[in-house]
Order: structure tokens, then sequence, then C-alpha cells
């Protein structure tokens, strides 16, 4: 894949990465513009995870008919989400437009990684992911700030007919000049044949559990880690504000070393290097953590860590199947949604312990997914 097509639709993965994002920050901003509380948006975006969870189930009808198909569907499902907000703004077409925006992620991200791996040999793979992955990193430092800015100078709903048209374009883009993969052969059980192989093969289960434990591990410190801030150093908005900037540059900096390293080291090594290196930041932070600068410094180390090992994951999973890549991808997709609910469900009690707790559920999860990694090393390459 030319580097000029990968860095295109790293910028097309900009704009979906934007609009899943934007939502957090203007959530509030949101809630005033349709007269409606927090909690309602807050329900809408529940509603979006909830339908995430079963697209794996929905790829399967889509892969055998190409690359291409599943790519030119999820940019049609975005931009028609983004066009129903654009001319009819209210509460119903933005709880629409969550969801038809999270489908087109959910098939355009997998049916493209499938057709960039199709077309890159396993040993530059980890460098064209990290390509890739930059557009989660860039849609928070820049497509997030480029949002704000159209919602001071216009309305709240501007960036949806702005996204909306940048994807139109995408779209356009997208059936003018990409000639498909080849089209993966039927499976010989059927439609849910390749579902039924990843559900009962040990290798592909442990493949999928590496994301899920490792993201329910990063989730038990997400959900608590303001609260730590503000409990220790009851500086709740200066504080978050600096932890938000750092998560920021510590996904850039970890799809950098992605870049740089995990190629050269090999995709088994590199998820297992990752996860050691997370599990030492977790044991660092509560050490470290009884200053202001030592907690956000302790911080940037978890994220970044955490930031390779997710993406180091994702070339290593796109091999694990390929005949069945799209629906691969899409289950490991599905685990870290799984591993982040897990940890979103135990971090409050675990919180109301001790911190250092939530440090110990942290090592434990991403044990586990180095003992999945161990496994799945002893059976791919």
């Amino acid at each position: 894949m030319s580097r000029i097509k990968l860095f295109t639709y790293t910028a097309i993965r900009v704009v979906l990465n934007t609009a899943h994002r934007m939502v957090y920050p203007f959530l509030a901003v949101f809630a005033r513009g349709l007269g409606v509380d927090a909690q309602s948006i807050s329900a809408l975006i529940a509603n979006r995870a909830l339908v995430g969870s079963f697209t794996p189930f929905i790829i399967p009808f889509l892969e055998p008919r190409g690359r291409k198909f599943g790519m030119l569907l999820g940019l049609a499902c975005f931009v028609f989400g983004m066009g129903l907000v654009a001319f009819a703004p209210s509460t119903t077409t933005l709880g629409i437009a969550l969801v038809l925006a999270l489908l087109g992620k959910a098939l355009f991200d997998p049916s493209l990684t499938a057709y960039m791996s199709d077309h890159t040999p396993y040993s530059e793979r980890g460098s064209a992911v990290a390509i890739l992955e930059f557009a989660w990193s860039l849609a928070f430092v820049l497509g997030v700030p480029a949002v704000g800015w159209m919602i001071s100078r216009f309305d709240w709903s501007a960036p949806f007919i702005v996204l909306g048209v940048l994807g139109a374009a995408a779209l356009l883009f997208t059936a003018l000049t990409l000639k498909d993969s080849h089209v993966p052969s039927r499976h010989a059980d059927g439609i849910f044949g390749s579902t039924k192989q990843i559900l009962t093969s040990p290798v592909t289960l442990a493949a999928i559990s590496i994301g899920l434990t490792v993201s329910a591990a990063n989730e038990v410190v997400n959900i608590v880690f303001g609260l730590w801030l503000e409990d220790s150093f009851h500086l709740q908005i200066a504080a978050l504000g600096a932890a938000s900037a750092i998560i920021g540059l510590s996904e850039l900096g970890g799809e950098g070393l992605v870049f740089t390293l995990v190629d050269r080291l090999g995709k088994v090594r590199a998820t297992g290097l990752g996860i050691l290196a997370n599990c030492a930041a977790a044991v660092l932070l509560p050490f470290i953590g009884r200053t202001q600068t030592g907690a956000l410094t302790g911080l940037f180390l978890f994220y970044i860590t955490f930031e390779f090992t997710i993406v180091a994951i994702i070339p290593l999973i796109s091999e694990v199947m390929p005949g069945a890549r799209v629906t691969m991808l899409s289950f490991a997709g599905a685990g870290h949604s799984v591993g982040r609910a897990i940890g979103a469900w135990l971090a409050p009690p675990l919180y109301g312990i001790a911190f250092a707790y939530i440090m110990g559920a942290a090592i434990l999860f991403n044990l586990l997914g180095l003992a999945a990694v161990w496994y799945v090393s002893g059976h791919h390459d």
C-alpha cells in the first residue's frame, strides 16, 4: 500500500474519529443546544456503545463482498448520520447520528485495516498500522479543537455539516480510486463459518483476550484518575486539563513508538514488552503520585505504554486468521469494548477501598494479557 494512499486514509480516519471523540468534551454544549440535560446526552452515548458490541455479527455478511464494499458502506452510514443532524438537529437525530457514526467506524476501520494488511508485507505492517492509528490521537489534538472553533463561531450543529461534507468527499474518493483486494472466498460452513471458527479456536480467543484484558487494565484507571487527582490535590479543573493534554501527547507518543519499534522487535515481542512496561508504570504510579507533577508524569507513562501496546496488537491480530481478517479485527474491537465495560464496572468499588487496589487490578489484568500473548506466540510467528 503506497504511503500517499496510507496518509489519505489516515486523514479520512481523523474525520471519523473526530465525530466519535467530540461528544465527550462538548457533551454539555450539545445538551444546552438541544435544551436537554447532560444525562440525556450521556444516555445517547451509552446506546452507541451497546450497538458497537453487536457489529462483529454484521461483518460476516460483508466480508465476502470485499474490503471496498465495507469501507463504502461505513462511509455511507457516517455521511447519512452527520447529514441527519445538519439538516434536522434534534435529540432524536443526534442519537441516530451517534449510532450511525459508530456503525460507520466499526465497518470502515476493520475493512481498511484488512485492505492495508492485504497490500503490506507482515514485516512492515506495524509501521503501516501506526500511521493509520495516528488518526486517533490527531482527532483529539487537531479535530476536537477545530470542532470547538466551529461551535464558537457558528452553532453546535455546525461540525456535523463540515464532517458530513468531508465524509461525502471521502466516499467519492474511495469509490473512484480504490481497487479492491481479492474478494475472500465464502467459508465452507456458510456465512457464520468464520465466526464459528474464531469463537471455537483457542488461539483466536487468546488473541482477542489480549486486547480485552489490556483495555480492562486501562479502563480501571480511566474511570477514576480524575477523582484521584481531585481527591489528592484539590485542583480539579487545572489537574484535569493538564491530564487531558498529557493523554493526547501520550497517545501520539505511543503510536510513534509503534511506528519506530514494532516491526524491528516483532509483533509478539513488542506486545509483551508493552504490557510489561504498562505493569511497571502501574507499580510506579502510587509511589511517584504523591505530588501533582509526579502524578501527571506517572499517568503519562501509564498511557504511553498502554497506547503502544494497544496499537502493537493490531498487526498481530491481522495475521492470526488471514482468511477472515475483517471479522477477526472486528471481534478484537469488540473485545476491547468488553474489557472497557469490565474495567468501568470494577473501578468505583475498588477505588472506594484504596487507589492501590486500582493499580493492583490493572497489573492483574495485564498479567492475564501477557499469558495470552505467551499462548499466541506458541502458535504464531
